[in-house]
């Protein structure tokens, strides 16, 4: 898209909304991968094994699923407005936890699972997007709002700087300052659409409705394995770095803020891409393209061929993101709170478990390679079910989807 184009695009709809749900899930990203950046100086404070470093860095995000649930039909009943401060003020009372305390690692579990509610901000910012913007112009909208996720490139490189200056307890500290700045934008900035869902309609109606719907399901297990694997090597591979290759928080911490900043580019692309040539055909090549360069990975090759692997996968996954949450947007336009909610916390979840069950096959096998063949068993499923899709979706469907 030339820069003219790019350009009457964003015009075409509510700008101020757009930006207004894409900086309170920039501040709320870094909040939520928080733990995941300072992890190596927490580990060290308290002795972690493997799996207790692994269980570490995931507790958050196992938090940002869970709520992400409850908080998509809240969406859709209550308004993003009331629902959007609500979350940043959970993240104010979290973060002053962990400035204050987090003095032994039950303590820092559960602070971990409060700051769970950063990652709820998803919730949030893609239906703001979505309703700002007509239906030719969603991949663009929604991977621009998503880009929000280039928090991680701050979280992991900006935090271990300031750890080193201030401690890890104070950067949680200096975190307050721009989550305040955040609600003060949403607040004035945000566009409060009318609320799509049925007159009557209850959270236990959306709640069944998704459990019925396969279509739905399917998305939930994509994302589960695109976002889950972003967000999941995001927030542990400062840890593999160091554990594997030795390098101190500060070097693992930037190369970490590498891949993440690779795989946040590549989301509005990949929604982009979706528009023009359908999200699952995108989707057929992406899955066996990510299991491929993980099984490069499983090898633990030397630095040199690592680390670009490793950026190679990030930006794969985020691409997959914007392909999948552009088929989303298109099929699930007016309950988009609820859907992105379910389908978001699939992604938390998938985030939860990869840094655990690398920690935890870590103390097992010694090695950190049986992380990277699991997650290549699910991309080999996740690509089966892509092209089963494709051959045995009724026409309309697949017509909305690409």
């Amino acid at each position: 898209m030339n820069p003219y184009a790019l350009k009457h695009a964003l015009k075409s709809g509510h700008w101020p909304s757009l930006l207004g749900a894409w900086l309170h899930f920039e501040v709320s990203f870094v909040v939520w991968l928080l733990i995941g950046a300072l992890g190596i100086a927490i580990a060290q404070d308290f002795a972690l094994s493997a799996t207790q470093k692994g269980l570490l860095v995931a507790i958050p995000l196992l938090g940002g699923a869970l709520l992400r649930i409850v908080v998509g039909p809240f969406t859709d009943q209550f308004g993003v407005k009331r629902v959007g401060l609500g979350i940043l003020w959970i993240e104010v009372v979290a973060l002053s936890l962990g400035w204050l305390f987090g003095h032994s690692y039950a303590q820092m579990l559960g602070i971990g699972l409060l700051l769970g509610a950063a990652g709820a901000s998803f919730v949030v910012a893609l239906p703001v997007a979505s309703r700002a913007y007509s239906s030719q112009h969603q991949g663009l909208a929604m991977g621009i709002a998503a880009t929000g996720n280039s928090g991680v490139f701050l979280a992991t490189f900006f935090a271990p700087h300031l750890a080193a200056h201030v401690g890890w307890h104070g950067v949680f500290g200096l975190m307050i300052g721009p989550v305040l700045l955040s609600a003060v934008v949403f607040s004035l900035f945000v566009h409060e659409t009318p609320l799509h869902n049925q007159p009557g309609k209850s959270l236990a109606a959306s709640f069944r409705m998704v459990f019925q719907e396969r279509f739905m399901q399917w998305l939930c297990f994509f994302y589960g394995v695109t976002f889950g694997g972003f967000v999941g090597f995001s927030s542990f591979l400062p840890i593999f770095f160091h554990d594997q290759y030795g390098l101190d928080m500060v070097a693992a911490g930037t190369l970490t803020a590498a891949c993440g900043l690779a795989g946040s580019i590549a989301r509005p692309v990949g929604g982009h891409w979706a528009d023009r040539v359908g999200g699952f055909s995108l989707l057929q090549v992406g899955f066996p393209a990510i299991g491929g360069l993980c099984i490069l990975l499983a090898w633990l090759p030397p630095p040199f061929w690592a680390f670009p692997l490793t950026i190679a996968t990030l930006l794969l996954l985020g691409f997959g993101n914007g392909v999948v949450f552009q088929v989303v947007s298109l099929r699930y336009r007016n309950m988009m709170g609820t859907a992105s909610g379910f389908i978001g916390a699939a992604g938390g979840l998938g985030g939860f478990f990869l840094p655990f069950w690398f920690g935890l096959f870590k103390d097992m096998t010694g090695t950190y390679a049986s992380g990277f063949l699991v997650f290549v068993v699910l991309t080999g499923i996740a690509t089966g079910s892509v092209i089963w899709i494709q051959r045995s979706l009724p026409l309309s469907i697949k017509e909305e989807a690409s």
